[in-house]
């Protein structure tokens, strides 16, 4: 490579960590895998080799995500913790070898899938090299920094990540490499800081939200505050959830005051979100949910869930069990550039300007007078090929396209990183 800039010349054995890493365990328990003997495969190999830092690291990260993907997200970020210990950088290997590959460093924060872009699985089948440098104030700086040519800040926006994209936007002020999604941008989408970025914009509709303590959440329930003195010009029904939930987590619909006592009576929260709801059902009666990665200003379709209920999840909404809506969703695909795309030009142009990122994602829907109606915008959202091809033959080939891309833009940013 004629780019690498030798920012630090590691020694073996400060070699970066080479896990298996999140793309590929993903994958076996999405196809249904059982992981237990894998996590103790993970288990036994890290206690074997005690003297190998690099390896029990690798180890104890894999199990950290074996143990998310079976449901115990303590103990995960307990292994987690203990790897980050050793390791600060993992390496995934490049699929295909390549003189012209280049070197990408990703700077990520500790946490679940759901903290940071999820780049693994954007570079599956490429020639880049990828380290994974985690980022967090309680987090000594062991490793030296691995030689790379472009530097990609994954980190999402979250409560828990506020302190850690600070950070990251003073380490990257005068970083030698150039740098991809500033953490200043990535941090200004909050669910209010998102509304604030695209509430003005023309053709894009987004629901107001509130940060209501639960004190303040009773108090609506009670009458003693009324609804639009919180939400201005809106009133029931709302939609509630914590802060940082994602995934439904906690998300419920609240049809009136009445509805707010027993949601608090399920949830321990002291603080929560709120937003008025938008009806987004099509003449069929149906909801339809889109996911949009928004990769160097383009939008580029990654899947459309399609539901009787307001709360679609592509996992939730019968995507597997229906040919129908298997085939709308292949003919969104594949109508893409020149229906929804161009329905929704000025809306996206406007989105690429305003959220300012290399790369991002938006959930949304269509209201019923033909706005793009945003739910989220975020770079931590999962975009992922691992939909069996069965079933869902028209994916592989839509996924390539956002992968190459993604590489496109790393080479256009770094002519050392190159496509595949």
């Amino acid at each position: 490579m004629t780019t690498n800039l030798a920012h630090h010349r590691l020694s073996d054995e400060m070699q970066p960590a080479m896990p298996i890493g999140l793309a590929k365990l993903a994958k076996l328990a999405f196809d249904g895998n059982d992981l237990t003997p894998l996590g103790l495969q993970l288990l036994h190999r890290a206690m074997a080799r005690p003297d190998d830092a690099s390896a029990v690291a690798a180890a104890l990260m894999d199990l950290s995500i074996v143990l998310q993907l079976m449901g115990d997200p303590a103990t995960a970020a307990d292994v987690q913790s203990q790897a980050l210990r050793l390791r600060q950088t993992y390496r995934q290997a490049p699929a295909v070898a390549s003189e012209e590959g280049g070197r990408l460093l990703a700077l990520v924060a500790p946490g679940d899938f759901m903290a940071n872009t999820p780049i693994e699985f954007l570079l599956e089948g490429s020639d880049v090299t990828l380290d994974l440098r985690y980022i967090a104030p309680d987090l000594p700086l062991c490793d030296p920094v691995p030689d790379h040519d472009l530097v990609f800040v994954a980190i999402g926006e979250s409560d828990q990540n506020r302190a850690i994209l600070r950070q990251v936007a003073d380490l990257v002020r005068s970083w030698p490499r150039p740098v991809l999604n500033a953490p200043d941008r990535i941090a200004a989408l909050s669910r209010d800081g998102t509304w604030e970025l695209l509430s003005s914009a023309p053709g894009i509709a987004i629901p107001m939200p509130a940060r209501l303590g639960r004190q303040a959440l009773e108090q609506l329930q009670t009458g003693e505050t009324a609804i639009g003195t919180v939400l201005p010009h809106h009133g029931f029904p709302i939609i509630a959830r914590p802060p940082d939930s994602h995934a439904g987590k906690g998300l419920a619909k609240l049809d009136d005051a009445t509805a707010i006592g027993p949601y608090l009576r399920e949830r321990p929260e002291g603080e929560f979100c709120i937003a008025s709801f938008v009806d987004y059902r099509g003449p069929d009666g149906l909801f339809r949910k889109y996911r949009i990665a928004v990769i160097d200003g383009q939008p580029l379709a990654c899947h459309m869930a399609i539901s009787d209920h307001w709360m679609i999840h592509y996992l939730n909404a019968g995507m597997r069990e229906s040919g129908e809506k298997r085939a709308e969703e292949a003919r969104f695909m594949a109508d893409f550039d020149h229906d929804f795309r161009r329905r929704h030009a000025a809306a996206f142009r406007t989105l690429a300007e305003r959220v300012g990122l290399d790369y991002f994602a938006v959930d949304c829907g269509e209201t019923r007078d033909g706005a793009l109606l945003v739910f989220e915008v975020d770079v931590a959202m999962i975009v992922h090929a691992m939909d069996p091809p069965e079933l869902f033959p028209y994916k592989q080939p839509q996924m390539r396209k956002v992968r190459d891309a993604f590489r496109q833009m790393l080479r256009k940013r770094c002519p050392g990183v190159s496509r595949d």
